[in-house]
């Protein structure tokens, strides 16, 4: 029953349609080159990586960018909150010294059979998120995911039509109680009627373990996938696989896919190199 249910939703959404667990160059890989730079989203690509994850921030007149911090200051040559300055600045800034901060829209149209995880940073990002997805067409090629549940349930109202998305910080809650402790089973029915087809986690939370066997089992038994974030220890990788968890993010994509390849469950994108 369970692999049933999660059949289901992998073919409802496409996103999900894979034949192996889903391998996520976190930034781009961000170990390897510059984190959300389009030179390591196109060394991912040709590593043979399906799934990029990035993130969504929109300038102050609207202009949607790949980009994680709130700032310029971390990994920039420029300085100043990203909400507040106007494309013609933040155009300028360059990670690292070097590279161009992309637009989402630049690699959404870059790489037309990539898939895209897309953490919405900002309520400022959601309407420029919905236009972009919208003139590229790539409602299937993308997986909404925030920390806010508030602003996924905006991202997922301002699209206008079912797109893959992941659980809030609510919803991984709720999953984790109703995986822990007895007594749930309202609370995992409601996780199923809702019908989110993926569960993006972490290995553990304030000193709380999160991705474990009876986790992943439940959420299976949902119809859920679980995707766990960020892992770039290799034997982690090996252990998390083991469990049964149905995806990883990682900055050490040289690494995930030696694991992957070693396991025979590597399935690269026909864009590798």
């Amino acid at each position: 029953m369970e692999g049933i249910l999660q059949t289901v939703l992998s073919r409802r959404f496409a996103y999900l349609d894979h034949p192996g667990p889903l391998a996520f160059a976190h930034r781009g890989g961000a170990l390897e080159g510059a984190e959300n730079s389009f030179e390591a989203f196109e060394r991912a690509v040709r590593l043979g990586y399906t799934h990029l994850e990035t993130d969504a921030h929109a300038t102050a007149d609207g202009v949607l960018l790949a980009f994680h911090d709130h700032t310029l200051d971390r990994v920039t040559d420029r300085r100043g909150r990203v909400s507040e300055l106007p494309y013609r600045a933040v155009k300028h800034a360059r990670i690292g010294g070097v590279h161009p901060i992309p637009l989402l829209e630049d690699l959404l149209g870059s790489w037309p059979e990539i898939r895209f995880n897309i953490d919405v940073k900002e309520p400022a990002a959601i309407a420029p998120l919905a236009e972009v997805v919208r003139r590229t067409n790539s409602y299937d090629r993308i997986c909404l995911t925030s920390f806010s549940d508030e602003r996924l349930v905006l991202a997922r109202a301002a699209l206008g039509r079912e797109v893959c998305s992941a659980l809030g910080p609510r919803g991984v809650a709720a999953l984790r109680a109703a995986a822990t402790t007895s007594g749930y089973g309202r609370l995992l029915a409601r996780l199923k009627r809702a019908a989110i087809p993926c569960a993006q986690v972490p290995v553990g939370f304030r000193g709380l373990r999160v991705t474990t066997h009876r986790l992943v089992r439940t959420a299976h038994a949902i119809g859920m996938q679980v995707h766990v974030w960020t892992i770039n220890d290799t034997l982690q990788m090996e252990r998390l696989l083991d469990l049964g968890v149905d995806g990883i993010m990682t900055d050490n994509i040289t690494g995930l896919r030696g694991v992957l390849e070693r396991r025979g469950q590597w399935h690269p994108g026909r864009m590798a190199a």
